[in-house]
């Protein structure tokens, strides 16, 4: 097994334990005291909470060859996952399974949903119709179902998470592939806009915004481990996987980083070398709704990656090599 490979499975299972312990202790995924208390030291900052979830590493190669087979532009290095690839090519199946992108692919495509708890009628529509909020521009579209979803949310412990994209199709039927601990109709709405369409992008595919390497650069490291360890029990590793990897802007089509993004953490200005917090997104905003037009498209609208310009064939240029 690679260096990587271990690092990322020992990571994943740090990120596991650190979420469920933090539930133990009573605080809730948003940083709020569970036992009626006034909120504690983050009260102004919203608790990261998510994390993406990782396959086992046996499943890996299986789950970019999926991926691939549904999306051949899947392939490395296209997508979030190619910030890991190294300054050479490599032909290691598990290296090229960690740099594959989990993309539904450019045709319209409905998944199913279920849920492995019983669960009123009036919820289910609720939180469903939260993840088709994204269906304003994409082409990807979600829809309840009596039998075993392609999406299954427990509302069970552990947080808010979920598998990136395509990986879900990898994760034994009996298992979640979404987590929205506690969610009922007296959740606030405005935590179905901030988590139930946040993971659900994750779903869609797409990975954590604050990793851009233009708000990673903002971040101190120092100050982040005192600060995440201090908050949330986090130690180094788990702040380097979850906050301070940088993804590759050209494995996300290039588009600016975006602090408002129902994909970025709320972090603290504690934490950033200009004092300046990193504000998060708490809805889907435009640039979200963009991004996922030109990743999922509409029918009648061309997906960014085959766009095709045209000009006369009179101004055709040969290439010099």
């Amino acid at each position: 097994m690679s260096q990587n490979v271990r690092l990322r499975e020992a990571l994943s299972k740090i990120a596991e334990v650190v979420s469920a312990a933090i539930v133990e202790d009573g605080e809730d995924p948003d940083g709020q005291e569970q036992n009626g208390e006034e909120p504690g030291r983050v009260a102004e900052e919203a608790a990261p909470g998510c994390v993406i979830k990782s396959l086992p590493q046996r499943s890996l190669v299986k789950a970019a060859e999926t991926a691939r087979k549904i999306n051949p532009v899947n392939a490395p290095a296209f997508g979030p996952m190619a910030a890991l690839a190294g300054a050479s090519p490599v032909s290691d199946p598990l290296r090229i399974a960690l740099l594959t992108s989990k993309y539904w692919g450019p045709a319209p495509r409905r998944l199913t949903v279920s849920f492995l708890e019983s669960t009123p009628a009036d919820l289910k529509a609720r939180i469903i119709s939260h993840m088709n909020a994204w269906t304003k521009t994409g082409g990807v579209s979600f829809a309840g179902t009596s039998g075993t979803g392609d999406v299954r949310i427990s509302r069970g412990p552990g947080g808010y998470w979920s598998y990136l994209g395509t990986d879900v199709l990898h994760i034994p039927k009996n298992r979640p592939t979404m987590n929205l601990e506690r969610f009922t109709m007296s959740t606030p709405e405005s935590e179905y806009k901030r988590v139930v369409r946040h993971e659900t992008g994750h779903t869609l595919g797409f990975p954590h915004e604050h990793m851009r390497k233009a708000l990673v650069a903002r971040i101190d490291p120092a100050k982040a481990y005192k600060w995440f360890l201090q908050t949330y029990g986090w130690d180094k590793a788990t702040v380097d996987a979850q906050v301070l990897t940088a993804l590759d802007d050209a494995s996300i089509m290039g588009t600016p980083a975006d602090q408002t993004s129902i994909m970025c953490y709320q972090l603290p200005g504690l934490i950033t070398r200009d004092g300046k917090p990193i504000v998060g997104g708490t809805d889907v905003n435009q640039t979200d709704y963009a991004f996922c037009g030109k990743i999922y498209p509409k029918p009648g609208h061309a997906p960014a990656s085959q766009q095709e310009e045209y000009w006369p064939e009179s101004e055709d240029v040969e290439a010099e090599v």
